[in-house]
């Protein structure tokens, strides 16, 4: 086992009782990148001497916070000074801000190195970038965290930030098993990829300046509500027959597991945030719209036609219903530590063209809750398989906590 194998938690450990130095880990992931990327394309940036400068400065000081020395993906929708941020768009070829989105300066502050900037689909949506599955070169990684989900999967990096504004943190991290440009105000949600529960937890304290996040309490027995949702049509016969399977096996390691499905008034939530999103991607990219349509991929302008052609009214609608649910979801999540539900309808589909279905994400994001998915087994192409677990928003250190209690059970 070398330094790459080790996780975040583990590798901080070791840097804070000096037994490791950052520019050692700085330089083995490095030369794992330099190694595997030509392969996987996960990364769309990574400057060698810019990301050795940060780690000598750390080894120089003091820990600065508790991810001292480790690095750090950055996915390509968050700004940057030093690295140019291109949002998976050839309209900001080149683009270098002038200062580093919240989440990212904030890990800088608690002593993270910046090794780099991680592929990310066309704005976060749905246009494909380069990167392939690292289990398979011939299936998607997922998306939009395309390229931080594959460079955790690889051990190029110990963890990466990804964003979510449908399933595009959830469901790449099943799929490999591990400032900011808008795209709908009020579906973004920044979040982290890494190889275990604490690790995830680790950078998000960092980056939230949330030191609850640390203090995972071992759970026991945890109550589970099971929710296969309205979406669960979409599930592949396999990856349902394999949910059940993971779900007994929580079951019988103590889980307290009650099956009971949303109620009716929440049938119709998917439809309404479809028009949320269609009507926020056409006002947060007016700009790219007026002046670089045509160099906006076909089906993102789809979408943004249709917000441009929605009356504000049905979007008003579609956010009175929205926020009505998210009331109903907390007395619906009262009882219980968490829902648990599939991360993903399958394993990663063959083929690069999609970054897959997006069915059994779209309504917890709406719905505000914090989400984590944990890998639950591999399917029969022998590609990883997740377990996601729910809440309702607050509730963070509790899913984490439930998650790393099944963590070490499902895998």
């Amino acid at each position: 086992m070398t330094v790459v194998d080790l996780n975040a938690t583990e590798l901080a450990r070791l840097l804070s009782r000096r037994e490791l130095s950052a520019v050692d880990l700085a330089k083995a992931l490095l030369s794992r990148i330099e190694a595997l990327d030509s392969k996987l394309h996960a990364w769309i940036a990574v400057d060698a001497d810019f990301a050795l400068r940060q780690a000598a400065a750390r080894d120089a000081a003091g820990p600065a916070g508790p991810v001292h020395g480790i690095p750090v993906g950055v996915k390509d929708v968050f700004d940057t000074a030093e690295l140019a941020t291109q949002y998976g768009s050839p309209i900001y070829a080149g683009h270098r801000p002038r200062w580093d989105a919240a989440c990212v300066a904030s890990a800088r502050a608690a002593g993270a190195v910046i090794l780099g900037k991680t592929v990310t689909t066309e704005f976060a949506t749905m246009f494909p970038g380069p990167t392939v599955n690292p289990h398979n070169a011939a299936h998607t990684p997922g998306g939009s965290s395309s390229g931080s989900a594959a460079a955790v999967a690889a051990r190029m990096v110990p963890f990466a930030y990804a964003t979510q504004t449908v399933g595009s943190t959830i469901r790449p991290a099943a799929s490999c098993g591990a400032g900011l440009k808008l795209t709908s105000e009020s579906l973004d949600t920044v979040g982290t990829i890494a190889r275990t529960v604490a690790d995830a937890a680790l950078l998000a304290s960092a980056s939230a300046a949330l030191p609850g996040l640390l203090e995972l309490k071992p759970i026991d027995r945890p109550k589970l509500r099971l929710c296969r949702s309205p979406n669960w049509k979409a599930m592949r016969p396999e990856a349902a027959r394999a949910f059940e399977a993971t779900v007994a096996r929580l079951a019988a390691a103590g889980a307290q597991v009650v099956e009971r499905e949303l109620p009716k008034e929440f049938d119709q939530l998917d439809e309404h945030r479809g028009r949320i999103l269609a009507y926020e991607i056409a006002r947060c990219m007016a700009h790219e719209v007026a002046h670089h349509y045509d160099a906006l991929s076909a089906i993102l302008r789809s979408v943004i036609d249709a917000g441009r052609a929605m009356p504000y009214a049905d979007y008003e609608r579609a956010m009175q219903y929205a926020e009505a649910c998210r009331r109903s979801f907390a007395k619906e999540v009262e009882g219980f530590d968490a829902i648990v539900t599939p991360s993903a309808t399958g394993e990663a589909p063959r083929g690069l063209d999609s970054t897959g279905d997006t069915s059994m994400n779209r309504l917890w994001t709406v719905l505000y809750g914090p989400c984590v998915t944990v890998p639950a087994g591999v399917g029969p192409s022998g590609l990883p398989l997740g377990i996601q677990f729910v809440s309702r928003s607050g509730l963070d250190t509790r899913i984490l906590s439930v998650a790393q209690w099944a963590e070490g059970l499902v895998q």
